[in-house]
């Protein structure tokens, strides 16, 4: 396995080209860590307690006549790089919900994603982003925040709806304590959500 150089210590993070991540992720990586849905992006970034390879795929179940792609899963795994080999640190997978609502596709928002050291300490603390779209597109989808910290996989998960008691945001109880320069970037993603019209938050959470 030929694995990217060693970067510098500082916190730094950079997306792999389509060349870089099939020389990384062979067939036998894929098949050891279980990646089973195609790569949609790879993320490496680097702290002063390693380098490590962020592997987002989607399940690609079909492609409409305007080049749609609909997503029934979704599979994020961060891998570290030890001694030449790669370690899994941590997963996360998740799914369309059949119910009322019929979501038809799930999928990563990497715009609102970071791999930043908010609190200065020399470690990244990896945001994830992705959401839903159902009958209504995003009026009626999910929108899940995974906030890597410390350890800790801290959530804020949201049910958009068309109308107001339909809406419901849920905040895990280890968000407030996590550093305010951290916090105030989750508030600033929601806000510029909220300006696209991709969700409407409650107003107590």
């Amino acid at each position: 396995m030929t694995l990217l150089e060693a970067q510098q210590k500082s916190s730094t993070s950079e997306i792999l080209s389509t060349k870089q991540v099939q020389t990384i992720f062979t067939d036998s990586e894929k098949k050891e860590f279980k990646i089973n849905y195609p790569i949609f992006r790879v993320y490496n970034y680097t702290d002063k307690s390693g380098e490590f390879f962020c592997v987002l795929t989607e399940s690609n179940d079909s492609i409409t006549n305007t080049k749609d792609t609909f997503n029934h899963s979704i599979k994020a795994i961060d891998l570290k790089v030890d001694k030449g080999k790669l370690v899994k640190v941590w997963e996360l997978n998740d799914n369309i919900i059949k119910n009322e609502r019929e979501e038809n596709s799930i999928w990563f928002w990497t715009s609102y994603f970071d791999f930043m050291d908010f609190n200065g300490d020399g470690l990244i603390e990896p945001i994830l982003v992705y959401g839903t779209s159902a009958m209504n597109g995003y009026d009626d989808g999910r929108i899940k925040f995974i906030i890597f910290y410390n350890g800790q996989k801290i959530a804020i998960r949201h049910q958009n709806g068309v109308l107001d008691n339909e809406r419901q945001t849920q905040i895990d109880k280890a968000f407030y304590s996590l550093p305010q320069k951290l916090k105030d970037n989750i508030k600033s993603k929601m806000t510029l959500m909220e300006k696209q019209n991709k969700a409407i938050f409650t107003a107590t959470w």
